[in-house]
């Protein structure tokens, strides 16, 4: 008997309920069994339940230790912290990667792209740790730990020998902070060190930016703390057809959540418009983690093809179509190819 796979489904605002409904129907049609445990956050679960995440919520991830989340709003400049941030520390997501690779039929001025950003996930700036010295003076304070830039170099460096990377380069800004991004540059060298057959380089991250929009090609995977990664894997994103098409995961030793690193989009939520690839390219990812490695490539078979006939394609890639109607020619793609 196949096997069943309780999912954490966080559906979020905006677009999100809509791109995970096309999501979970394309999933579902893979024959693959899956149990939905669905969950509100952020101010649609405070209007329900007076906690931007419910405790019903972290007791599934808890588990489940997968989930899949669409996009949830962020108030900006206040309001309630992130989901997204208080997620990833409540588990202790350490590592975010996010593949930028070019889908077939989309032109872009970059192609055959293939990077791979690894990101830490839980430090840096992002812990939020920020208060008022004296009126008008506001502190924001980095913190760095040897344990967690230690583990996201392991981690990175894992996962490029497993999957013939040849090449790593650790970003930063160690020319200014010496003591925060040397720690991590400290780290990621002590680590490169085990690694011999994978070519080990830095930069620094300003410089980065600009040799990564003149030639994207000269790098493999790029290794980076947490404000760093955030900003260049958006900018990476650019060179494939933006945050709409690329995918994104959150993995710790005990969780993953796999969402779409895209906005929630309000202005078009509710009118069928919106793209989702994004998320169907982290549901693939979840696929490939949850040991459904044959499903995994038949989607993302079905998404090539769908694209490389330009079938369907919502309006942000040149077509016409709905959410629904593009999710309805993926599964019939991955019909045919039974």
């Amino acid at each position: 008997m196949a096997k069943t796979h309780t999912i954490t489904l966080i559906p979020g605002d905006g677009i999100g309920p809509e791109v995970t409904d096309a999501v979970v129907r394309i999933l579902e049609s893979t024959g693959v069994q899956f149990n939905w445990e669905r969950f509100a956050a952020g101010a649609g679960a405070y209007e329900k339940h007076r906690e931007y995440i419910p405790k019903e919520l972290y007791h599934s991830i808890e588990r489940n230790r997968v989930a899949l989340k669409g996009p949830v709003t962020t108030p900006v400049g206040g309001g309630f912290p992130s989901i997204n941030v208080t997620l990833r520390k409540k588990f202790e997501l350490y590592a975010n990667f996010r593949p930028i690779k070019n889908l077939p039929g989309i032109e872009t001025r970059y192609p055959n792209v293939d990077l791979l950003i690894i990101r830490e996930n839980t430090e840096g700036l992002y812990v939020g740790l920020e208060h008022e010295v004296v009126p008008g003076v506001i502190e924001s304070l980095k913190i760095m730990t040897e344990k967690a830039c230690t583990r996201i170099s392991k981690w990175a460096f894992a996962y490029a020998e497993k999957h013939g990377r040849k090449k790593i380069h650790a970003i930063h800004k160690a020319n200014i902070m010496k003591m925060s991004d040397g720690l991590f540059l400290r780290c990621a060298r002590e680590v490169a060190k085990h690694y011999p057959d994978i070519a080990y380089g830095e930069h620094i991250i300003d410089n980065t930016c600009m040799q990564l929009v003149m030639n994207p090609y000269q790098y493999d995977t790029l290794l980076l703390e947490n404000l760093y990664g955030d900003i260049v894997s958006d900018l990476c994103a650019a060179f494939v057809g933006g945050l709409g098409l690329v995918p994104g995961a959150n993995l710790g030793a005990e969780a993953a959540i796999f969402e779409a690193v895209h906005g929630s989009a309000p202005d078009i939520a509710g009118k069928d418009m919106a793209n989702p690839t994004a998320l169907l390219q982290s549901s693939i990812l979840m696929l490939r983690h949850i040991g459904e490695e044959a499903a995994a490539d038949r989607v993302q078979a079905a998404l090539e093809k769908t694209y490389t006939e330009k079938k369907s394609l919502t309006r942000d890639v040149g077509g016409s179509a709905g959410t629904q109607a593009f999710a309805d020619a993926v599964i019939q793609v991955l019909a045919e190819a039974k």
